[in-house]
Formats: C-alpha cells, sequence, structure tokens
C-alpha cells in the first residue's frame, strides 16, 4: 500500500537519463511469460524437425543397452563402459535441442529488454537485508499481478494438459504392446498434439504479460515533478554554478587579451570610456582586434599601451565602432577598413619620425566611419527633433 501511495505523486514519465541509469543498475523489463512461451514454442518446432532422428537414436540406443552377452555380463567394467557410451550418445542426440532451447531462452529477453551487462546488482548492498521492503512488495500491485499470472498458468497449462492425456489415455495405455519403433512413433505424435494445444494457451498469457511489464516498468521509474526539476538542475548546471563557470571564462578570456596587448600597433580611445588594441602585419588581409574594454577594463589596456610604448590614438567614433562591432580575435568589418588604414598609416609615419625625423605626420582628425557603426551617432539620430533641438 506503500507503494501505491508514493506512486500517486509519481506522474511524470521517466527520462532519459532516468531510464539509462536504471539499465545500468540491471534493471529492465522481462516477460517471463514469453520466455516461457518461447522456450515451449522452441521445443515444439525442434520435436517436430528432429523426431524421426531422436527416434533412431533412442531406439538403437536401447537395443544396445538391452542387449547382453554372457561376457558383458559378468564383467563389470564392460557394463560400466556400455553405460557410459549410451550416455554420451544420448547427450549428443540432444545438443541440437538443448542448444534450440537456450537460444529461444535467450531470444525473448533481448526482444522485450535489449542487451545489458552489467556487474552493479552482484554489488554487496546492506539494505537488501532490510526485511520490510520485500514484506510491502508483497501487497504491491505487481506482486498481485504476478500471483494471478500464476494461478492462470497453472490452471490454464495443467488443464489443457490433464484434457489432453485424458482424451488420449485409451492410446498410452496401449503404447506398451507396440513395438519399441511404433511406440516411439505414436508417442511422438502425442506429444506434438500435447505441445500445439499448450502453445496455443500460453498465447493467450503472453499477449497479457508483455504490454503489462512494459507499462509496470515505466510505472516504477516514474518521477515526481520535483525529481525532474532537480535532475534538470544536475545536468543543467544551477545558476549560481553557471554564473561562477562564465565569470571564471570572462576573467581567463580577460587574462589571455591584456597578454596579447604587447603585440599591438595602435590603442585607440574615446578617450575614457573605450579602448580597443589592433595588430596590423605584412601578410594580414585586414587588421584584428587585440583586445579591447571600456571604463576600467579600458583603463587597463591604456595603462598596458603605456607599459609597453604603444601608441595611444584618441579617435572617439572609430573606437566606439571598433567596440560595438568588432570582435576578440577577429578582423574589423569591411566598412572601417578605410578609417583604420589612416590610422595605421599615421602610426607607422609617427614611429618613423621618432626614430628617423623629417616630416611630422598629420594627425587623421576626421576618420571615414559610417554613422551607422557608431552608436553614439545612432542614438542621437534615433531621439525626437524637440530633444536634440
Amino acid at each position: 500500500m506503500a507503494e501505491d501511495t508514493e506512486s500517486d505523486d509519481r506522474s511524470e514519465e521517466p527520462s532519459e537519463q532516468k531510464l539509462q541509469q536504471a539499465r545500468e543498475d540491471g534493471q529492465l523489463p522481462r516477460s517471463k511469460e514469453l520466455a516461457t512461451f518461447a522456450v515451449t514454442m522452441a521445443g515444439l518446432v525442434l520435436i517436430i524437425v528432429t523426431w524421426d532422428a531422436l527416434v533412431q537414436s533412442f531406439t538403437e540406443m536401447l537395443r544396445l543397452t538391452f542387449t547382453f552377452d554372457r561376457k558383458s555380463l559378468e564383467s563389470e567394467a564392460l557394463l560400466h563402459e556400455l553405460f557410459i557410451k549410451t550416455l554420451i550418445d544420448m547427450l549428443v542426440a540432444l545438443i541440437p535441442i538443448m542448444a534450440g532451447l537456450v537460444l529461444a531462452a535467450t531470444a525473448p529477453t533481448i526482444l522485450v529488454g535489449g542487451w545489458n551487462f552489467t556487474l552493479k546488482p552482484l554489488e554487496p548492498k546492506f539494505s537488501k537485508l532490510n526485511p520490510m521492503p520485500g514484506i510491502v512488495r508483497m501487497f504491491s500491485l505487481s506482486a498481485l499481478m504476478e500471483a494471478g499470472k500464476a494461478i492462470l498458468k497453472s490452471g490454464l497449462i495443467g488443464g489443457v494438459a490433464m484434457w489432453v492425456i485424458w482424451n488420449e489415455r485409451t492410446d498410452l495405455l496401449h503404447l506398451i504392446d507396440l513395438p519399441v519403433d511404433k511406440s516411439m512413433t505414436a508417442l511422438g505424435e502425442l506429444t506434438k498434439h500435447t505441445f500445439i494445444i499448450v502453445v496455443s494457451a500460453m498465447i493467450v498469457l503472453v499477449v497479457v504479460d508483455v504490454p503489462f511489464q512494459l507499462w509496470n516498468f515505466k510505472k516504477k521509474l516514474r518521477m515526481t515533478k520535483e525529481e525532474v526539476k532537480q535532475e534538470h538542475k544536475n545536468s543543467e548546471g544551477s545558476p549560481e554554478v553557471k554564473g561562477r563557470i562564465r565569470q571564471l571564462q570572462r576573467e581567463a578570456a580577460r587574462r589571455r587579451m591584456m597578454e596579447d596587448i604587447p603585440k599591438a600597433n595602435v590603442v585607440v580611445t574615446n578617450p575614457t570610456h573605450y579602448a580597443v588594441a589592433l595588430q596590423y602585419e605584412e601578410g594580414m588581409s585586414a587588421p584584428k582586434v587585440l583586445a579591447k574594454g571600456k571604463l576600467r577594463v579600458a583603463a587597463r589596456i591604456m595603462d598596458a599601451a603605456k607599459e609597453h610604448k604603444i601608441t595611444i590614438m584618441r579617435a572617439p567614433p572609430f573606437a566606439r565602432a571598433l567596440y560595438q562591432h568588432a570582435e576578440i580575435g577577429q578582423e574589423i568589418p569591411t566598412a572601417l577598413y578605410t578609417a583604420a588604414a589612416q590610422v595605421l598609416a599615421y602610426v607607422f609615419q609617427l614611429k618613423h619620425y621618432k626614430e628617423h625625423g623629417g616630416i611630422t605626420p598629420i594627425f587623421p582628425d576626421k576618420l571615414p566611419v559610417p554613422p551607422e557603426l557608431d552608436p553614439d551617432t545612432q542614438s542621437q539620430q534615433d531621439r525626437p527633433t524637440s530633444d536634440r533641438e
């Protein structure tokens, strides 16, 4: 009854993770009735196919076993040897049938629950020593269903077998009056007839048991809403853990970004809100962003640039556009190529001027930055006319 009360709260279907865990624990849907039916059906087929050969083998074995000469009767060793030979011949004759029955017993198990190999059910558990779970299971729906099936199976199969034997009682009694070969043939026909009727009766049990086992297996693995939430949280990770992971990832990316600043040719600034470090070397198709940041990160980028004597250039629209539309480690957008070319040309000219003198390079005061790429220009255009006035 406790099991039924608990199952009322388990309204959710088992998840794939729960099913996989059950599989690892050795829990799979199994139908004993299907296995019994398969073995019985295989036995019927094997009897039909191999009966003539079996009759011939057993007739020969009986003839050899009960044919004695005086020498054999006087020698215990010869009788023992004859017995061993007869036993081996009997086993050899039965090997095909036994192999077929083993295969028939295995196939339905794989068909219903699939193949599964695990040693986990063999692990010692002290909880199994507690008798209370077993007592509770005795009064569960599954136990009642198994008891009902056992009664139905015993009554059905036993009744059918008794009915067949009763109807064939006259022929059975006459078998002792027939020669061995004829009695074996008659016994084979009677056995096949009995098997066919029993197998037909067992189909009813299989049709009822297989769907019930599949349904009962999933019912036992049903989950409460809280278990579903907890599993989802465990698989996805709690918000606190995910937030911490993202923070650590950002810090690691920022450290790598700061380590790349010495490779930059120039750092363009807003001058205090944004800072973007650019690199361009021979062979590159376009300048690449090595680092970018705003506010405190921008200040750290500029401090690193000063430390490594990298040119810091004030270009607010260009810096804003780069920060908004360029990604770290990627080339700058095509629309900013011209502005970047003017900035890098100025930087290279300034470097040449500092090293060799000559004409002072002209600072590119107005860079060709498309208005749609500058977030400040775009926001001003989006404001109402009265606000701009």
